[in-house]
Parts: C-alpha cells; structure tokens; sequence
C-alpha cells in the first residue's frame, strides 16, 4: 500500500497518523509507504520533542517519506545523510524515515513519483530569518535544472506528482475559495509547476499547504491534503 496525507507541522498535526484515526496501517508493514506533502516539521530543533516524535514514527508498522514544505529547518535537514533511495536522492532521517529531495523520481511498488517541495510563506513578514524561516524554502536555480533533467529523462512521464504548494491556476483557484484572494500570489515555484503540469503525463497530483482538502474543478487530477488520509496504491 502507499497513502498520501498532507502537512502534519511537527506534532501540531500528527494526531492523524495515529492507529485510531487511521487504522488501514495495522494491516501495512516496512514495504507500504506513508507519504507526508510537505510542513513535516519534526526536523525543526532536533530536541527530545522533535525525537520523540521521529521515533514514534519510527516504530509504525510502515516506511514514512515526505518532502519539504515551507515550514522546515532547512539547516538542520540537510545535515542528515543523502542516500539513494527506490531510484532518487533522499535525507534519511530516521531508521524508516526519508526526506524526498526536489527534482526526484522515485519508483515505488512499480509507481513512478515526481516529488519538488518548497513553497513561499505567505506569513514571511512575521517570521525570523535562520530561526523560523529559511531562504531554502524556495528552490535555487540548480534545483529547477535538476527537476527539468530528471523529466527530459523520464520522457515527462510520471504515475503521480508531489509537490507542497500547487501550480499558479489552481492555486488561485484555492484562494478564490477559501476567500484568501492577495494572500497567495503567484511565484517562480508555482508558475514552474503549472508548466510541468502541462507537459507532464501523470495520474494524479498530491500537494498540502493550504490546510484544507479539496479536488481541483480545473484539474481533478490534482488534490489537496490537509487531514484526508488517501491510499493510492
């Protein structure tokens, strides 16, 4: 089985992945994949909070992937070991943990998944620079080549996409109705994906960080995740 779910900010939103809000997992072991869209969060001070929480997931029956969101300590996750992983490049940050790095295809159970985290804070004024924002929440230049490398290889071909924010027309469309108009302005990041998604084969496209979850009218491939729990495979 793979599941794909939405940001869990640290513990703030965790509950979810419990056995009893989401028991399906009793019946997945280290082979089935949990997937996290971005705000993982748990690599944010690496105190005994952020461990205790990294070692409960770790003692679930199943393998837990996510990519970056905006809210992460950038520092710190990139210290964590690179490896290869089911064909990409991950952070492995736990003992069945993975961090899914930007640009990647990873082939799990015979699935093809493109996966590109980061977003813009729409809430950056308020934040502090190194201590709850980082510049890395946005991809670099080098980070946008390797995603359009990595696709030219694949043929622009992908079972399914996960990415953090949405592309530009469906994140308008987001706002539109969660009457959130201005706060959610389109950048390089959300113009880039809206290109891929139109030159990418793909079944379906998981994103997070609007907190809430929806089905998009403009593409109703592509879904976002707040507190749903979806098996895909």
């Amino acid at each position: 089985m793979i599941l794909v779910t939405g940001d869990i900010h640290g513990c703030a939103d965790i509950g979810k992945l419990s056995a009893k809000v989401n028991p399906i997992q009793k019946q997945m072991t280290k082979e089935d994949y949990l997937i996290i869209t971005g705000d993982f969060g748990l690599v944010w001070n690496n105190d005994e909070e952020d461990i205790w929480w990294r070692n409960w997931l770790d003692n679930k029956p199943y393998t837990t992937l996510f990519i970056d969101g905006n809210h992460e300590n950038f520092d710190l996750l990139y210290e964590f070991e690179t490896v290869d992983l089911c064909g990409g490049k991950a952070h492995k940050v736990g003992d069945s943990i993975y961090h899914l790095m930007r640009g990647e295809m990873f082939e799990l159970q015979g699935r093809l998944f493109f996966t590109f985290g980061g977003a813009e804070s729409h809430d950056k004024d308020y934040r502090t620079p190194g201590v709850s924002i980082w510049e890395q929440e946005m991809p670099c230049d080098e980070e946008y080549a390797h995603a359009i490398e990595t696709l030219e290889k694949y043929d622009y071909k992908a079972d399914f996409v996960i990415t953090h924010c949405a592309p530009t027309d469906i994140q308008t469309e987001i706002a539109q109705l969660l009457g959130l108009e201005g706060e959610y302005p389109a950048n390089r990041l959300t113009d880039f994906l809206q290109e891929i998604q139109h030159k990418l084969e793909f079944q379906g496209w998981f994103h997070g960080h609007y907190h809430t979850d929806l089905t998009s009218n403009i593409d109703p491939r592509v879904n976002l995740l707040f507190n749903h729990i979806l098996q895909i495979v």
